[in-house]
């Protein structure tokens, strides 16, 4: 988000009321009263957020209207609550009263950029989700189909929906791989995709990214799993160089523009990264090889893209469809009626599409 153009220095006096209207009007505020107090007042900010979402709210027909308004007000409401700010020293102390240690959380999400000579300010909602993204590199994920936990790091896509891992964790590995062993992972993230290859019996995995912080959080996650003689983590722009008798990309699923860095895991403009796959798999398979596509239809649900679409960017790929797998998705927005989109999400199916050369 931009630096905003006016800023208020407020302390605990400041009521919800007064701060959300400031807010709105495009006043930062800074904060110099307790932190936890200041937690407080945002999650009252957040409620009147929500309920004034709730008001603008009309029923609609049109599945891609609903979610273009979803996406404003989602935009709306992040710009405002990011208007609540914190102090900083210099080195990610933060000098409130009661304010927690975030030295560690800021250090791993700055990365390289973390060495700062002077105090700053930043969005407490921004330092909760530094905080959260702490949490998860901690933790990790579980990930059944590994027996192990995947570690996300701070601006990296979570392995949280499973349904997709377990696909290609369950699917036939080509029968070509027993003379070559080796599979590409395009887009690899946390390399969650990559290890699961790898412990079902793949000699060699090329994994790839372009986002720098995605390629350190899936060697690290490589290494942890005692993995690195297997899978090998480079930077490219889709495919490595040669050829693979199995490549394997989980795409962003939904063709529309990211707000943020993180979006870019979710949304795919003009689906980009998904054409690119399609148009370059048959130069990058071996002779006889399978291209493995994990794709929610949760887009053709909203009308954002057709079935008939998605088949036609095969078809001109040069590609023919083997088979698919498909699989219902768990997650607890697909169960929630008061979700504005929960029309789509109910319908949605996730599935891998076996690929071959035509």
């Amino acid at each position: 988000m931009p630096p905003p153009t006016r800023v208020q220095v407020v302390d605990d006096t400041l009521t919800a009321d007064a701060a959300y209207r400031l807010a709105c009007e495009g006043s930062a505020l800074l904060w110099r009263g307790d932190f936890q107090n200041a937690r407080q007042l945002l999650q009252a900010m957040a409620r009147r957020a929500e309920r004034s979402s709730h008001k603008s709210r009309t029923s609609m027909d049109a599945p891609a209207q609903a979610f273009h308004m979803q996406r404003m007000a989602q935009a709306q409401r992040a710009r405002t609550l990011g208007m609540l700010l914190i102090p900083f020293d210099p080195d990610h102390h933060i000098p409130l009263r009661r304010a927690p240690d975030v030295r560690q959380a800021c250090a791993e999400a700055h990365g390289a950029h973390g060495a700062v000579t002077e105090p700053y300010v930043a969005s407490l909602r921004e330092l909760l989700g530094l905080i959260g993204a702490h949490e998860w590199r901690k933790k990790g994920v579980d990930i059944p189909a590994l027996g192990a936990r995947i570690h996300p790091h701070y601006g990296v896509f979570s392995p949280l929906r499973g349904e997709y891992v377990a696909l290609v964790a369950a699917a036939p590995l080509p029968g070509l791989l027993s003379a070559n062993s080796l599979a590409f992972d395009i887009g690899t993230g946390t390399a969650v995709l990559a290890a699961v290859l790898a412990r079902r019996g793949v000699a060699r995995v090329v994994a790839t990214d372009q986002d720098v912080r995605a390629l350190d959080c899936a060697r690290e996650n490589v290494a942890r799993l005692g993995l690195s003689g297997q899978v090998e983590v480079v930077q490219a722009d889709l495919f490595p160089p040669g050829a693979a008798p199995l490549i394997v990309c989980n795409p962003p699923w939904v063709p529309a523009r990211p707000g943020s860095p993180l979006d870019h895991a979710v949304y795919d403009p003009d689906s980009r990264m998904l054409r690119g796959f399609l148009d370059g798999l048959a130069t990058h398979l071996a002779p006889g090889g399978e291209g493995w596509l994990i794709l929610s239809d949760l887009a053709e649900h909203l009308a954002l893209r057709s079935r008939g679409e998605l088949l036609a960017l095969i078809d001109r790929a040069g590609l023919q469809v083997l088979s698919r797998a498909d699989v219902r998705p768990t997650h607890p927005r697909a169960n929630d009626p008061g979700d504005p989109l929960h029309a789509a999400r109910a319908a949605e199916i996730t599935s891998l599409w076996r690929l071959g050369v035509q």
